[in-house]
């Protein structure tokens, strides 16, 4: 689908005024790699930055699906509007999303204040899906005031979510291993809250206290940290804890506004993610169109061992 500029013109006016119809078809066209779209989603990205990026993480099972449906309740009761890119696995059959998400939100689903998109993540690493970049840049260049990013839930990888999200909530559960597995650098670091859900299990303060220490061990290795990520206890499905939660989100959101060189460098690291990931699928797209059969002769040499795959990867670079 190629955009001509009446269109182009109507689809801004739709997203800009919430139509969540266009912002739907859009997302589905982004998912199947239609081209023509990158005009719409440049003057998109430059006319967003509407609403609060949240993203919510953790390890299959931690409840996330179920913690976000009270998030929800508890914002819309407050009367902010919410728009949900949930990262479900895929169908082995069809590749598209199992919809699990969507199904555990379901009683939010005739509310024109939200709007819930499931995405299938199609095997990729860092708990996202390939699409969701730009899926963001259209949610979040329309009127909702929180768009929340939930990932599919693949553990200790799952960490693509912060170079989109402005406030991370990482999910654990008193049930997700024991001392050492819990305490991996690799996940935790990337939490600016950190949520232990099932808080009626009796190892729910254990599991507390082995975080808040994980904390203070990182407050003191990184003293020139002005935030210190809370530990909240949350039960999902009764939603205890969950308004305290919404409480600490707001606190986040307003330390970086107090400390705008922390949201700059924030801001800084996910452009130049993005920008990595953008770079990633036009080397894809070149290398799958292979015009003119030139990626052959290309390779030629290579194969020959005349030339070597770092020369082409940069000459690959120089043609883009």
């Amino acid at each position: 689908m190629q955009i001509a500029s009446p269109d182009l013109d109507l689809t801004l006016r739709a997203l800009s005024s919430g139509d969540i119809r266009t912002a739907a078809r859009l997302i589905t066209f982004i998912e199947r790699g239609t081209t023509g779209l990158t005009p719409l989603l440049q003057t998109l990205y430059r006319n967003g930055g509407r609403g609060r990026i949240v993203g919510i993480t953790g390890p299959p099972g931690a409840g996330k699906s179920s913690l976000t449906n009270k998030l929800i309740s508890v914002w819309r009761k407050q009367g902010l509007t919410v728009a949900v890119l949930a990262i479900d696995p895929s169908s082995p059959f069809t590749g598209g999303a199992v919809l699990g998400d969507r199904l555990r939100m379901m009683e939010h689903a005739c509310d024109p204040g939200v709007f819930i998109r499931s995405m299938a993540s199609r095997g990729q690493l860092g708990g996202l899906a390939k699409a969701a970049g730009d899926a963001l840049t259209i949610l979040n260049a329309m009127p909702w005031d929180i768009v929340l990013i939930e990932t599919v839930g693949v553990g200790q990888n799952e960490t693509d979510v912060m170079r989109h999200a402005e406030v991370v909530l990482l999910v654990q559960t008193p049930m997700g291993g024991d001392d050492i597995q819990a305490a991996k650098a690799g996940i935790t670091e990337i939490g600016d809250i950190f949520v232990v859900n099932k808080a009626d299990h009796p190892q729910a303060d254990h599991t507390v206290r082995q975080l808040e220490s994980m904390v203070a061990l990182g407050n003191c290795l990184h003293p020139d940290r002005t935030w210190l990520p809370p530990v909240v206890k949350t039960q999902a499905n009764s939603g205890e804890g969950v308004k305290v939660l919404t409480n600490h989100i707001d606190r986040r959101f307003v330390h970086l506004a107090r400390n705008p060189e922390v949201a700059e460098k924030q801001s800084r690291e996910r452009i130049r993610h993005r920008v990595g990931e953008i770079l990633q699928q036009l080397l894809n797209q070149r290398m799958r169109s292979n015009g003119g059969g030139w990626l052959d002769e290309a390779i030629e040499p290579v194969v020959a061992r005349k030339s070597d795959p770092y020369a082409l990867a940069a000459t690959l670079i120089e043609r883009l």
